[in-house]
């Protein structure tokens, strides 16, 4: 009888508290890195400034909790919703652990000012290339890598170069959301 009723207070009180959601990296000591944007919140929507119908300019970002081997962060946008399949919007690697945020706006060089080396987006393009959907609201992710070394890769590369380069070096991963409509 004890045992029933235990069951029973496991499943009405414990069990909705248990986060059945996908699993994520944690970095040491069980902290994981978080990235944000006071341009816009997780989930939120994007402001046109920060896109094709606006100035097209990278919107700022922000980030903490990297994990304390770290030797250099990645950074990739894409958009999955996109007709022909995942459309990548920025390629940005090799930043200094030290760097903490990028601000709005980075300039589209091989090696922008708050440091780290540009990669080419869809748009073949070196940097940021804003959303510009069809038609829809479209998700775009900008995930940030903690990498456990230095990639030293020519600027210009894809993200499935980058990702190939980064594999077996993920320390932690965070992403950011946003959604843009047109």
């Amino acid at each position: 009888m004890k045992r029933i009723f235990f069951l029973i207070w496991l499943a009405a009180f414990c069990l909705p508290a248990i986060n059945f959601s996908a699993p994520t990296l944690l970095a040491e000591g069980g902290k994981t890195m978080n990235l944000t944007s006071v341009a816009f919140t997780h989930e939120g929507m994007i402001p046109s400034k920060y896109t094709c119908d606006g100035a097209n300019v990278s919107p700022p970002l922000a980030w903490d909790q990297i994990p304390e081997d770290t030797k250099s962060l990645a950074l990739i946008c894409d958009d999955p919703d996109a007709p022909a399949g995942t459309w990548v919007h920025w390629v940005h690697y090799d930043i200094a652990p030290d760097v903490t945020s990028l601000p709005e706006q980075v300039a589209p060089e091989k090696h922008p000012a708050p440091g780290g080396t540009h990669g080419i987006n869809d748009f073949r393009k070196i940097g940021y290339g804003g959303p510009c959907p069809p038609g829809g609201t479209h998700r775009y992710y900008f995930r940030l890598y903690a990498l456990d070394s230095t990639l030293n890769l020519t600027a210009g590369i894809s993200k499935k170069q980058l990702l190939k380069a980064m594999e077996g070096h993920i320390l932690d991963q965070t992403v950011l959301m946003g959604k843009y409509k047109r």
